[in-house]
Formats: structure tokens, sequence, C-alpha cells
């Protein structure tokens, strides 16, 4: 929880800081630009990545398999196109750090060793309803 609301306090002083920096080395109009620029790029690129995933995870079922990777590749895209559509450039770094498949792929096994380590301390608690 502590880390939370660091995170909450810390990456948005950054991420003014790095705009007002930005604003004042390339100017505002071009500042606005690479905003406007990036939230663009990004959504066209997670539509795509989300429609490709869904494809797969559809073809995995269709043959009866439990589509576990297009799952965490869309959960990855999901939060990559979030931080895409926010102003700023480091969300906008770790949003296309989400959305690319080649740098995804680092970051995916990362995420599920998280999600394990919180299971097996008993943070998740896995509902099943059949």
């Amino acid at each position: 929880m502590r880390i939370l609301l660091a995170l909450i306090i810390i990456v948005p002083t950054l991420e003014i800081s790095v705009l007002i920096f930005s604003g004042k080395t390339l100017g505002i109009p071009f500042t606005l630009l690479l905003i406007i620029l990036t939230g663009v790029i990004g959504a066209w690129l997670a539509k795509k990545q989300g429609l490709e995933t869904i494809s797969r995870a559809r073809q995995q079922m269709d043959l009866g398999q439990v589509p576990g990777e297009a799952i965490m590749d869309g959960i990855c895209i999901l939060i990559g196109a979030v931080l895409l559509l926010t102003p700023g450039y480091i969300s906008d770094l770790a949003g296309f750090l989400l959305l690319l498949p080649v740098t995804r792929n680092f970051i995916k096994p990362i995420i599920v060793n998280w999600i394990n380590r919180r299971m097996n301390r008993g943070h998740f608690t896995v509902i099943r309803r059949w």
C-alpha cells in the first residue's frame, strides 16, 4: 500500500516535470503535438494488438485450449492503452513497452511471477463457480 501511495505522488510529479521541461525545450506547440500524436498512435496500436489477441484467444478456445497467454497479452494491452491515453512521456513509454509484442514478452513473466507470489501468500482469492 505504501508503494502505491508513493507512486500516486511521485509519478504525476515526474510527468509534470518532464512536460514542463519539454515545453521549455521544444516549445509548447511541439510538446502538445507529441502528446496528441502518442495518444493517437497508441490508440491505433492498442486496437490492432487487441484485435489480434482476441483472434488468437478464439483460435485457442476453438482448439479446446485455455487462452492463458492471450489473456495475459490482453491485460498488458489494456494497461498499455490506458497509459498511452494519459498525457505524459513517462506513461507513454510504459504504455508502448506494454503494447509492443517484443517488449511485452519480457514484461509478462514479471507480471505472472508477481501474481503467483501474491496468490501463494494468500493475497488473492480464487472463487470457482460451475
